[in-house]
């Protein structure tokens, strides 16, 4: 079957969306890193929106900070790909907003000199939770061996702040021009936090670049939401079948898609606040919702529904008994620890998604990194709750499953070692308690909170 590229684009169906702009000749505005399936699925579909309707050269150049797959099919393709958006109906587009992509190891000067070029206003990232290398309380991990090496071997970067510190002091160095930098991964105050893992890197790397770096560069925090399944050979199959083309850099995610972003900018954006991005003064509210509703009930189903055999979220959710926990969870204990905020209104939109089954969203990919994820979804639930006196029961399970799962060894997490230390005996689970690496000060000092999730049932 031949392969989608400039040259087949044309024998595309009719019912298959295509880019209808002058994509051939689109600059590039932003630089994005890791480019996964999150991003092209996500912001680079408000960016293609928003080159449509507002015009300007936002096209994108991506990196990818660690595999050359995603690189090198996009390449292969001359960067389209298509993405299959599983609602009511299944509906087909091929994009074209990303113009290049590279493999950062192999074409690092590429990737500096674009985070440099004076045409580039943006850097956006997508590296996961983990790929920030915070500590417990959010601040840069220097211990970290990623860390540890970008400031021993500055020329050979690992991390994504060291590659985003080297661009930056490409850029420095050669103009000094404004720029805005965009996470886009969930993180509470994700822009706070690469603001601030940045800015302790350049004080032991580029400590003469720190006052730039707080008057030149913005960081707005972000939320971000998208249900994108990891691709499959039946997503890729249903993909080949609908376009009629051969795309192994393909996409697949739900209809929903929400971005809202802080009003922080250091100079021009795409046209995103004319195709349904929201672009406001404060973010607080739609965060907490998106990490301590969806993503938190996400992770219940995930550590909950794994030991029951389950695969999918939409498997997961259909046991009558792990949907009543979910809606106990969200009533009994998430929404007090909100308060002020809809939550339950909000609840009654994520729950139909779920059930989408169309989407094979797997457990196993969102059970994953649990200790850099319950530290933003969970934790702060159960410390707001312990001051004040709301129950925890179910989020204490929660944390109880996921850590019978480690020890296990089935899931993967940056602390594997450590945790698959830890048997599921009472005794071992509270040497785990103490450990500053999976658990906060507020939690590791709080005999209730300790004693809710050694004597929780998993």
């Amino acid at each position: 079957m031949p392969r989608l590229n400039f040259e087949t684009l044309a024998r595309l169906p009719a019912a298959v969306r295509r880019p209808d702009y002058d994509f051939l000749n689109l600059g590039t505005g932003i630089v994005h890193l890791g480019i996964g399936a999150f991003h092209r699925a996500h912001q680079a579909v408000f960016t293609e929106d928003a080159i449509r309707v507002g015009g300007g050269d936002w096209g994108i150049l991506g990196a990818s900070l660690r595999y050359a797959t995603v690189a090198d099919a996009l390449a292969a393709q001359n960067e389209l790909y298509t993405v299959e958006t599983l609602g009511f109906d299944a509906d087909y587009r091929v994009v074209a907003a990303i113009r290049g992509s590279m493999h950062a190891l192999t074409d690092g000067a590429r990737l500096l000199a674009a985070i440099a070029a004076p045409r580039t206003h943006i850097v956006t990232l997508t590296v996961t939770e983990k790929g920030y290398c915070l500590g417990a309380d959010g601040a840069l991990d220097f211990s970290q061996a990623d860390i540890a090496h970008d400031l021993l071997r500055p020329d050979e970067p690992r991390s994504a702040i060291a590659w985003l510190m080297r661009g930056l002091a490409t850029r420095y160095r050669a103009h000094a021009a404004p720029i805005t930098a965009i996470s886009c991964d969930n993180l509470q105050a994700n822009g706070a936090k690469l603001c601030g893992a940045l800015t302790a890197f350049a004080q032991r790397s580029h400590p003469e670049m720190l006052s730039w770096l707080r008057d030149n560069v913005a960081f707005p925090v972000t939320v971000v939401d998208c249900i994108v399944p990891a691709a499959t050979e039946a997503s890729r199959a249903r993909v080949s079948a609908a376009i009629g083309l051969q795309d192994t850099a393909c996409v697949q995610r739900e209809a929903y898609s929400q971005w809202v972003i802080e009003n922080r900018f250091a100079g021009p954006r795409p046209a995103w606040d004319q195709v349904g991005v929201q672009i406001v003064e404060d973010v607080s509210h739609y965060s907490q919702l998106k990490l301590h509703v969806l993503n938190a009930c996400h992770s219940a189903l995930a550590y909950l529904g794994l030991p029951r055999g389950y695969c999918y979220v939409r498997e997961a959710i259909a046991d009558p008994e792990l949907a009543q926990f979910l809606e106990n969870l969200v009533s009994v204990e998430i929404a007090p620890a909100l308060e002020d905020i809809p939550v339950l209104d909000y609840w009654r939109t994520v729950r139909p998604r779920f059930v989408n089954p169309r989407i094979d969203h797997r457990l196993s990919q969102i059970a994953e990194d649990g200790s850099v994820k319950l530290a933003q979804r969970i934790f702060p639930l159960m410390i707001a709750n312990a001051a004040a006196g709301v129950p925890v029961r179910a989020l204490s399970r929660i944390v109880r499953s996921w850590l019978e799962l480690a020890a296990s060894g089935s899931i993967k997490d940056p602390h594997q070692t450590l945790l698959a230390s830890w048997s599921n005996a009472g005794a071992d689970l509270q040497s785990a308690l103490d450990d500053p690496m999976l658990f906060p000060p507020p939690i590791r000092s709080n005999a209730m909170l300790r004693g809710s999730i050694v004597n929780a049932i998993s």
